[in-house]
């Protein structure tokens, strides 16, 4: 007959006999071991990843700015890289200046066209100024092309810094972008007065001659004056706000002393290349020269007028870089 055995005498069960029980000391001697398997799997992918990450944030670009020290660099090519960003200030300039106008950029014409009546009535009716033997509306005309680029160039690229405070304090860009979009603003207006220009011209029957080609270098030689000049007051300016009530003194005083209303051949010979020294007059005796054909080259006046200008530039620049550290915080 079968018995069935005694709890007492049999024993307490073995613990390889119930393997999967919970609670069983060998079941917690698995569990710490998978535990520890998964902290240290955890841990080794945490490792790569921060390796990983690392090594790709050595492969990225990094840009520090900081402040220049002493006489800093001219850095144009950090001009260069950010070229898009002074073709869209330049269009902003552009969009603002005839944003709700009723003229719009008749104003281009207009200015400029009066200013030739009331000289052609004072200076070449009543006061009877030579003309060098051309018609006195067109040969002041004429000169007041380049001059009406310079004088707007000038006041725009003085006035730049101060105008865009808010831009200047909130994002780091180059500084110079801001006076460079000011003056090539300005390129639209003369643009448009060019056009009359050469309908006048053409009303009066003067035919430009092969000395036409050189126009352009004359045109640069405008814009440099005005960026070199602009770039000193742009920075003082910061510093001294009272320098805005300066330019129209200084721009109704370079007008007279430039030959717009009178032509270069009332000074002498001996002093005319000296007469260089104002970098317009070299401007406004190239227009004439280039485009009504009268008179010989005025080269040494030219030279002169471009060292000039090459002075100023470079040294405006440097300035402007020089003080540019302090432009955000002082404006």
């Amino acid at each position: 007959m079968n018995q069935t055995p005694d709890p007492a005498q049999t024993g307490p069960p073995s613990p390889a006999a119930h393997p999967s029980v919970p609670g069983h000391p060998a079941e917690h001697g698995h569990s710490a071991e998978h535990e520890h398997s998964a902290e240290h799997g955890h841990a080794a992918e945490h490792g790569h990843a921060a390796e990983h990450g690392r090594r790709a944030a050595h492969r990225l670009p990094h840009t520090v700015i900081q402040p220049s020290q002493g006489w800093a660099s001219l850095r144009l090519r950090e001009l260069w890289d950010y070229r898009d960003l002074l073709y869209f200030l330049v269009w902003r300039d552009i969009k603002v200046r005839y944003k709700q106008t009723f003229l719009g950029a008749g104003w281009a014409i207009i200015q400029p066209f009066a200013t030739m009546v009331v000289f052609s009535l004072f200076f070449g009716k009543l006061a009877r100024i030579s003309s060098d033997g051309l018609p006195y509306p067109v040969f002041t005309f004429c000169a007041l092309i380049p001059w009406q680029l310079f004088a707007f160039a000038l006041n725009e690229a003085s006035n730049s810094l101060v105008a865009n405070e808010r831009l200047v304090t909130k994002v780091y860009f180059p500084r110079l972008a801001i006076p460079i979009a000011g003056v090539l603003a300005g390129l639209v207006d003369f643009s448009i007065a060019f056009v009359v220009l050469l309908c006048m011209m053409l009303f009066y029957g003067i035919i430009p001659t092969i000395a036409v080609v050189t126009l352009p270098l004359f045109v640069l030689l405008a814009v440099a004056t005005a960026l070199a000049v602009g770039l000193w007051l742009s920075a003082l300016n910061v510093q001294y706000r009272d320098v805005r009530y300066t330019i129209p003194f200084i721009t109704q005083f370079w007008l007279f002393i430039t030959p717009i209303a009178y032509p270069s051949s009332l000074v002498p010979e001996k002093w005319r290349a000296l007469y260089g020294l104002n970098p317009m007059a070299g401007v406004v005796e190239g227009f004439r020269w280039a485009l009504l054909g009268r008179g010989g080259s005025p080269g040494p006046m030219v030279f002169v007028s471009a060292a000039v200008v090459a002075v100023l530039l470079f040294g405006g620049l440097a300035y402007f870089r020089r003080m540019e550290r302090t432009f955000a915080d002082v404006v």
